[in-house]
């Protein structure tokens, strides 16, 4: 087909002058110029796209029935409605799909609105043609960027002309048929659809394939044109940026686009237009300087076969350097890998936009220190060394009252009648400064474990370990107070006292031994008591045997009673030392014992309510951490 050209003007390459460079008007096309589109293949349906289904049926509708009489300018539809599943960035897209899944309850909409985004674009790209590569040709006012779109497609499509702006929409140019769905998503009415020059000498069929789109100024004085640009830059395949001599430096130009494009530098073109106009070496010299800027903005260029974008110098006008340009742009459709890259560099930008809502520092986590910690804490405020010691006290009382004389034991138990805690004398409940202290030191300890667990690890999350914690220690206090009444309670009815057998069904672990009640007696302690019992018998009848010989009922004879006698009150206290000393050893572990229950009682509970919930969401991190890591390609062993 044959582009229509207005009177005046002629095929790209013909004699204008540099004012006539800017592409800033769109001159529709009369509709009977224009060769009607071929029906465009329907879209495979979202549920089967992947298929042998849609294979089938795009296979079919791509390869119809042969023509026997074709128009020579119209080419056979070249479309394909699915892009194949293999290649690293399915994977990466399903990668922030999980990713924003897993992560809508702890992170803001806004937060997540942009990868949401490239996911919603990516969708919408695969599913139409990836025969087809979609360039848009964008700059500012002057710098000739439609001229060149005119040379490209070969025909006088984009009025050029003094008058700055007077493009109001994109004008898209397709080299084949079939590009109809990725016209639409761009928004480019059919008026505004155009095709190139067939069959003449700037016809190159390496850009078969290639959808060029002239957009308008991104530095027009009207918003709408801005907007416009700035529309159809987040939707094609790749972008060509067309500088002139004058403003190759604009602030505009580098802030506001490639610097925040920089990651995108495989899809990127930069091309210093109007050469002609630059004396001797002075392409030269500005080429190197606008090659500079790019690196300043973080642009990796393509030189030497490094990836990066390409940059080059030519004159629309003159047609100098619009062949390499061409042969380039040729490679680069034919490689059909233009959409990929392009989805690919969306998502780096979106993974680089949520590092900080990722990405942590250090390895944060729950250590066993900070699991001894919290235990110690907690063993702290339920008094659990305390209740070790009073039941290391209470075996060895147990041992002083079966072992003990019993003049000493009378003693004890008149002196024990006088001091707090006896039955004529009972407890005082604890203040209630001391029952505040207690609860402080438990909130205490569950912020520390909070900080602990949420350090170095990024806000929300940290924030949700927090929340996590707090709202697990709701009842802590309450429950590690049943759990001490339960341990009371069955040491005052002398049963088996079988404590942390769970609070209020938190801890579901049971722990042998038995604290509280009456301590186990060793297997001497009888041989102990007969023993005392035979020293108290010997004092007793030693003690008759003296009177006796004193009221004269007896014979005389002082010694044998009095030996009798005395080998009982020595004996008595003998003995009763001997058991104290052999019970030191039991006590001690005894008292150990009560000690590690309770405070096993203690770190169950305190494990059950507050450490569970905040390892889990150490674990959702770490699984969101895993699936960053996939959409960024980075091993998360250095993370």
């Amino acid at each position: 087909m044959t582009a229509v050209t207005d009177e005046g003007t002629g095929p790209a390459g013909s004699p204008a002058s540099h004012e006539d460079q800017d592409a800033d008007g769109a001159v529709p096309v009369p509709e009977t110029g224009r060769v009607p589109e071929p029906g465009r293949v329907p879209e495979p349906g979202r549920d089967w796209n992947d298929g042998l289904i849609a294979r089938r049926a795009v296979a079919k509708a791509v390869d119809p029935e042969p023509e026997t009489a074709r128009d020579d300018d119209v080419r056979p539809p070249q479309v394909e409605a699915y892009v194949p599943s293999g290649g690293p960035l399915r994977p990466r897209l399903d990668a922030l799909r999980e990713l924003l899944g897993l992560s809508r309850a702890r992170l803001d909409g806004d937060t997540l609105a942009e990868a949401g985004r490239v996911l919603d674009e990516a969708a919408a790209r695969q599913r139409l043609s990836s025969r087809h590569t979609v360039v848009a040709i964008a700059g500012a006012t002057g710098s000739g960027k439609s001229m060149l779109f005119n040379t490209l497609a070969g025909a006088q499509i984009s009025e050029t002309g003094l008058r700055r702006p007077t493009t109001a929409a994109p004008i898209a140019c397709s080299w084949t048929d079939g590009a109809a769905g990725l016209l639409d998503r761009l928004a480019i009415p059919g008026r505004l659809r155009r095709r190139p020059q067939q069959g003449g000498a700037d016809t190159d069929e390496a850009l078969q394939g290639l959808v060029l789109v002239d957009l308008p100024d991104h530095d027009s004085a009207a918003t709408e044109h801005r907007e416009q640009v700035d529309r159809v830059l987040a939707l094609v395949d790749a972008v060509i940026w067309v500088v002139d001599p004058e403003k190759y430096a604009d602030a505009a130009l580098h802030e506001r686009y490639l610097r925040p494009l920089a990651g995108h530098a495989e899809i990127t073109f930069v091309v210093l237009n109007q050469i002609d106009r630059l004396p001797g070496d002075a392409a030269d010299l500005v080429l190197d300087d606008l090659r500079r800027l790019l690196d300043e903005d973080g642009m990796a260029l393509g030189e030497h076969g490094e990836p990066g974008a390409t940059v080059m110098s030519l004159s629309a006008l003159t047609g100098e350097g619009v062949g390499e340009l061409r042969e380039v742009l040729g490679r680069f459709v034919q490689e059909r890998t233009a959409a990929a890259r392009r989805l690919s560099a969306d998502v780096d930008a979106a993974a680089a936009r949520l590092r900080p809502v990722y990405v942590a520092e250090g390895r944060p986590g729950l250590g066993e220190q900070t699991r001894e910690e919290f235990a110690d804490r907690l063993a702290e405020a339920v008094g659990a060394a305390a209740a070790g010691q009073a039941a290391e006290r209470e075996w060895r009382r147990n041992a002083g009252r079966a072992c003990g004389t019993p003049w000493l034991r009378l003693w004890r138990w008149y002196e024990s009648a006088r001091r707090p805690g006896s039955l004529e004398r009972p407890v005082q409940p604890e203040p209630p400064e001391e029952e505040l202290t207690a609860r402080q030191r438990v909130e205490q300890a569950v912020r520390t474990v909070a900080d602990e667990a949420a350090d170095g690890l990024p806000g929300p999350w940290a924030q949700a370990v927090r929340e996590a914690a707090v709202h697990g220690a709701d009842g802590l206090p309450e429950a590690l107070d049943a759990l001490v009444e339960r341990a009371g309670a069955e040491h005052a009815s002398g049963g088996p006292a079988v404590v942390a057998t769970g609070v209020a069904g938190a801890s579901g672990v049971a722990h042998s031994g038995r604290v509280g009640g009456k301590p186990p007696r060793p297997k001497w302690w009888p041989a102990a008591v007969l023993a005392q019992a035979a020293m108290t018998l010997l004092q007793i009848f030693g003690g008759l045997w003296l009177v006796g010989q004193i009221v004269g009922v007896l014979e005389p004879g002082y010694l044998t009673p009095a030996l009798v006698m005395l080998t009982g009150v020595v004996g008595g206290p003998l003995v009763e030392w001997s058991c104290a000393a052999a019970a030191r050893g039991p006590a001690r572990r005894y008292g150990q014992e009560a000690d590690r229950q309770l405070r096993e009682a203690a770190a169950a509970c305190g494990r059950a309510r507050v450490l569970d919930p905040v390892a889990a969401e150490l674990v959702r991190y770490r699984e969101v951490r895993e699936r960053y890591a996939a959409v960024t390609e980075i091993s998360t062993t250095g993370g």
